[in-house]
């Protein structure tokens, strides 16, 4: 899948990504014998992906697809591999050439990988050229967290998000940052969350698009499919009625926390592990569904077959999955982060986050902000936001 140098296995190892054309033709003879299933019995989304969008993903990918492009796209950035705790972890750095750059460790969550991020590095590591000035500059880095995309696979237990949040603390270190912030959504956001709870001396402060803030009994609550407490605000109360269809449609969660070995299908058929990696929530997919009808909205089918492939080819539709079985806290609740938090709210992320829950739950929130479009791939779907709320999030905490 790719090349590295030196042999020291705690150096900092540069990489290149490189797929065999074997590779691509395996796929290809998958997806020419793939075998689908019959029509939905119903007219909208409440049985997951439709026949004609599976339909669509899998005429695309064979007709109009080109995995080769995104490689090129993902080579274009420096990209490299060393071993932390035991485990080779890939990631892309992007220096910034302005002098005073704030360096920036970004997280991706599930079902994504570094690709879901490639939109928003010049933007960051080169301001000037996209609307902003060099005092918004970010040197960037971006790892795959263990067992997705090209960092190594576990083969024991114990990678869950306080673990991984602890191996980003030592990437930076070892690239040699005195001080750095850090920002993610979904598992990105979890993980960010716990490097804001462990503090190391280096951070500044943290940027979350999907925050921790869901108070521990309103959590119970809407898990437990509970009517709406009387006391809350009409803000905190369309969060919680969010929250209740959330958990309502967050199967492909709980049978990844419970069976991922199960999924062994995922290594086997490329339309079996696409159709999966679609339905992660119902915004997302209808977004989804509609580029593959032509009307992109924010998403094209490029980028998400850029995903999907990237999953197919590194095998990794189960080892990504295990990271929910690792994990044995709630999503959303606070995790005791002190430090400074940058808190951006999207439209359509799967919960509408409420400042007041958000100020108690970071009691150092330094911004907070509802943007007007993009939902929860927010980074993928939205970049240009994302950019501006990275910037207006950290531009106090610059040293």
């Amino acid at each position: 899948m790719g090349t590295q140098t030196t042999e020291n296995r705690e150096a900092i190892r540069p990489f290149s990504i490189n797929v065999s054309e074997e590779a691509l033709e395996d796929l290809r003879r998958r997806l020419a014998q793939a075998r689908l299933p019959e029509r939905e019995t119903v007219d909208d989304y409440s049985q997951g992906v439709p026949l004609k969008t599976i339909e669509q993903v899998l005429y695309y990918w064979q007709n109009a697809y080109d995995w080769r492009t995104v490689e090129k796209r993902l080579n274009a950035v420096p990209n490299f591999i060393t071993e932390i705790d035991g485990l080779d972890i890939h990631f892309l750095h992007a220096r910034s050439k302005h002098e005073n750059a704030l360096p920036l460790i970004v997280t991706h969550g599930w079902p994504g990988s570094a690709v879901e991020q490639l939109k928003i590095i010049a933007p960051l590591t080169d301001p000037t050229a996209h609307g902003g000035s060099a005092a918004d500059a970010f040197h960037v880095v971006i790892p795959s967290m263990p067992g997705y995309g090209f960092s190594g696979k576990p083969t024991s237990t114990g990678w869950g998000p306080e673990r991984i949040a602890s191996a980003w603390i030592t990437l930076m270190r070892r690239l040699g940052y005195e001080h750095f912030v850090a920002q993610g959504g979904d598992w990105g956001a979890v993980v960010t969350d716990f490097i804001g709870v462990q503090a190391p001396k280096e951070l500044l402060g943290i940027h979350t698009n999907m925050p921790g803030v869901v108070p521990d009994d309103i959590n119970l609550a809407s898990f437990s499919g509970a009517s709406a407490p009387s006391t809350l605000s009409d803000e905190e109360r369309s969060a919680y009625e969010q929250l209740l269809f959330v958990y309502k449609h967050v199967y492909y969660a709980f049978y990844m926390a419970s069976r991922p070995q199960t999924l062994a299908g995922f290594a086997d058929s490329p339309i079996g592990l696409a159709t999966f990696l679609l339905d992660h929530d119902a915004r997302s997919l209808e977004l989804i569904a509609r580029s593959f009808d032509g009307k992109p909205e924010g998403l094209s089918p490029t980028d998400v077959l850029d995903n999907v492939t990237l999953f197919w080819l590194t095998n990794t539709g189960v080892s990504a999955g295990r990271l929910y079985w690792e994990n044995k806290l709630p999503f959303f609740t606070p995790k005791g982060v002190k430090v400074p938090v940058a808190v951006s709210v999207f439209p359509d992320e799967l919960y509408q986050t409420p400042r007041s829950w958000a100020e108690k739950a970071y009691p150092n929130l330094i911004h907070y902000n509802k943007v007007e479009k993009g939902g929860h791939f927010a980074a993928w779907e939205q970049p240009e936001i994302l950019v501006k709320e990275i910037r207006d999030g950290f531009r106090s905490l610059r040293k």
